[in-house]
């Protein structure tokens, strides 16, 4: 303001002299005359004396809305109903705020909220078009024609007994419309308020500029593989300087495939071209080479600096050296890793074990499991199977807990399968005999002495319920069923004998 103080100043009107005493001028007649200016001045001493109202004191106080404006960061937000609020500086405030939601405006309207929609039919409602493609709209009208058709009786007995499962739908075209193919309806952003007639706005968030609509090819009766009327003008004056970057059919990019060049009606008019025959506004023929192309028409490396190889020549080179490795393995035993002559192997044993001289790579495979005989070693692991059906046999109830089916092991050919209640080592047989011997006793006995001590711990064995076979149940679970029986009896006469008594 300081700055443009010498500006305000040259608008002001010049101060005028204050005179103490009135003016006043003589006539002809001799009467005193007052001029306008005394006659203002009593005027104002008059309104001095009177007091100013309330009212007309906030009304002088008020900022305008242009002084408002000048107050707050967002100017848009002030409007004319602020300058006569209680608190227009807190209102202003809160009106610019972020994330602050604006009051809709129709509440300085005279007319009633949507008043104006009274002559307009509301439109019947319509299912989404995810939910339509499942059918269920064609399912109900059928049921509803069915419906119709029915006399008053039967309709009584489905309004008493309805029956489910009239519309009979596919539970995979319910999920994959509701979790494949849902789409979001149409919603208003954050602070975005709706007015009257909003939803007969046309939304131009999808609209590109360039791309026909069908509604529009409609309107304007453009037949197909035809211009836009606009075309011919633009080909006289240049592309849009709004979109320098649009690619328009006939004047920076190649027409459609079928179309023809010409003024004729649906041609294409003739592109702007310069004194060598080049098009102005870009490829308008599709001739020259594009921006990815070198110069001579080889595409260029686009390999980028520091990337990684291929694995394949990897996998390659890994292979040829193991290829080598072999090589060198079998020329190996010629230089002394063969078997010594004055050694032989037992019968029935296969070494395993070979020599590694001093100098070779070790081996990659070392076997280190225990417990594993030199056969099983080197026999050849084969295919094995999961299970064996095992085949079923009925067999008499034995026992408290007995079964009326049984499983024949004997049938499944192979190892013996381990039953719950056998001995499950594999150094026990099903039927062997335990036979306690001390160490020293060893020495001296021969092998008929040895079947005899064998015979004399079997016979032994014999008579020992549960060594050569199993202790019969059927006695037990007979006087156990006979005991209930005896017991349910008691209560059945009591039971009636209480009946007898009662009154």
């Amino acid at each position: 303001m300081k700055a443009f103080s010498d500006v305000f100043s040259r608008f002001q009107l010049p101060p005028e002299e204050s005179s103490q005493g009135k003016s006043s001028q003589l006539n002809s007649k001799g009467e005193i005359i007052y001029s306008d200016d005394d006659m203002a001045s009593e005027g104002d001493s008059d309104a001095e004396a009177k007091p100013m109202s309330k009212k007309k004191a906030r009304k002088m106080a008020r900022l305008t809305v242009a002084e408002r404006k000048q107050l707050v960061k967002k100017p848009e937000v002030v409007e004319w109903t602020d300058v006569t609020a209680a608190d227009p500086r807190l209102l202003l405030h809160l009106k610019s705020y972020r994330n602050t939601v604006p009051i809709p405006i129709h509440w300085s309207a005279k007319r009633d909220y949507l008043q104006g929609k009274r002559g307009i039919e509301k439109p019947p409602f319509q299912l989404p078009a995810y939910i339509a493609d499942t059918g269920i709209a064609t399912m109900r009208d059928a049921v509803k024609e069915k419906e119709a058709n029915m006399s008053l009786k039967a309709k009584t007995r489905e309004r008493v007994q309805p029956k489910i499962g009239k519309v009979d739908i596919d539970y995979q075209k319910l999920h994959d419309a509701f979790f494949k193919f849902q789409t979001k309806p149409p919603v208003t952003g954050f602070g975005e308020m709706y007015y009257e007639g909003k939803e007969f706005e046309t939304s131009l968030k999808e609209k590109r500029p360039g791309d026909l609509s069908p509604e529009l090819v409609e309107a304007l009766s453009i037949p197909p593989l035809a211009p836009p009327p606009w075309l011919i003008s633009m080909q006289r004056f240049g592309p849009p300087p709004s979109y320098p970057t649009l690619r328009i059919p006939g004047l920076n990019a190649p027409i459609p495939e079928g179309a023809q060049w010409g003024f004729h009606p649906g041609g294409w008019g003739k592109p702007p071209l310069d004194e060598y025959n080049r098009p102005l506004y870009g490829d308008v023929f599709g001739v020259l080479p594009k921006a990815g192309d070198s110069g001579d028409g080889e595409p260029i490396d686009k390999d980028l600096w520091g990337e990684l190889e291929p694995e394949e020549e990897e996998e390659e080179e890994e292979e040829s050296e193991e290829q080598s490795e072999e090589e060198e393995a079998e020329a190996a035993p010629a230089d002394g890793l063969q078997t010594p002559s004055g050694l032989e192997t037992p019968s029935g044993m296969t070494s395993v074990v070979s020599t590694v001289a001093g100098g070779l790579e070790t081996p990659d495979f070392l076997e280190l499991r225990k417990g594993r005989s030199v056969s099983e070693a080197m026999e050849p692991s084969g295919p094995r199977s999961l299970y064996q059906v095992v085949p079923e046999k009925q067999t008499s109830v034995r026992g408290l807990m007995g079964s009326e089916r049984g499983y024949d092991v004997s049938a499944v050919a192979g190892a013996p399968i381990p039953v719950l209640g056998d001995e499950r080592g594999t150094k026990r047989k099903a039927n062997g005999v335990d036979v306690s011997l001390d160490a020293g006793e060893l020495e001296g006995l021969s092998e008929e002495e040895l079947r005899r001590k064998y015979d004399s711990y079997s016979r032994g064995n014999a008579g020992v319920p549960g060594a050569g076979s199993r202790e019969d149940f059927s006695d037990l679970v007979a006087k156990e069923m006979a005991k209930k029986k005896q017991k349910m009896d008691r209560e059945r006469e009591g039971k009636k004998s209480g009946k007898e008594f009662k009154f």
